[in-house]
């Protein structure tokens, strides 16, 4: 129940967050979901940079082993303390706390990449987005403000990698009104990695997030494939079987 409760208030806040990115265009996320490197960079990104705060308590840690990994790689690189391959990736961080810190419960993301679909783009493409639009804020509580979801609690947690950067806006006029167009970014700081770098490892992570929405959904396509090309044979021979036993009747 408890965890039900938590999925619950994870939709609440990710509506909020639908409506604050409306109007702001997406960039399309690459897509990686059968990149098995790259699921496995996003998995390590994802216990380094997110399972802090955030959990995603409907996978198992052994689950990774459909990406690659060994159970003793899950255990050498994305175990801590004593936590077990059979153990779901609960944060260890408390809700309470987190909600002072933030504003709002960090919602589950299990499913975020599925729950974040909107017309204006996937899940992934959100998520894509949102990770690379974050900017230094003096007036927010956290010091980090979002393109994406303006006034966001959450901090920019990977801007070590990426630097620092600020939005360069361009005042147009639209309508009769003048209205401020964002236009790119201004680098303040380099991060560890560069633009380019911080992008792939964004994808990865995104990626990864993917996947863990659906494990399965690469075996899903794979047989549901299968399963039409049987039904075009089965179609093509019941036709001919059709003519055949027809044929002599008048």
């Amino acid at each position: 129940m408890k965890k039900i409760i938590l999925m619950l208030l994870a939709a609440f806040a990710l509506a909020g967050a639908a409506q604050a990115a409306e109007g702001f265009a997406l960039d399309k996320a690459p897509n990686k979901v059968n990149d098995l490197p790259a699921l496995q960079t996003g998995a390590k990104l994802f216990v380094n940079y997110c399972l802090g705060c955030h959990s995603a308590a409907f996978m198992r840690y052994n689950r990774l082993t459909d990406i690659g990994l060994s159970v003793q790689q899950i255990k050498d690189n994305l175990l801590f303390t004593t936590d077990k391959p059979g153990n779901t990736m609960e944060a260890n961080v408390n809700p309470q706390e987190a909600k002072g810190w933030f504003g709002a419960l960090p919602p589950d993301l299990t499913l975020i990449a599925r729950s974040r679909a909107g017309h204006g783009g996937s899940g992934p493409d959100y998520l894509y987005t949102y990770l690379r639009t974050f900017y230094r804020d003096p007036a927010r509580p956290t010091g980090w403000n979002n393109l994406v979801f303006p006034n966001v609690g959450m901090p920019n947690v990977l801007w070590e990698l990426e630097g620092d950067r600020v939005p360069v806006f361009e005042t147009q006029e639209e309508h009769g009104e003048k209205v401020e167009v964002f236009k790119g970014w201004n680098q303040t700081r380099a991060g560890t990695m560069t633009p380019q770098q911080f992008d792939e490892a964004v994808a990865d992570l995104v990626a990864y997030l993917q996947w863990m929405g659906e494990p399965a959904q690469n075996t899903r396509v794979r047989v549901g494939v299968w399963v039409l090309l049987f039904l075009v044979g089965f179609t093509v021979i019941a036709w001919r079987l059709n003519a055949a036993y027809w044929k002599d009747v008048t």
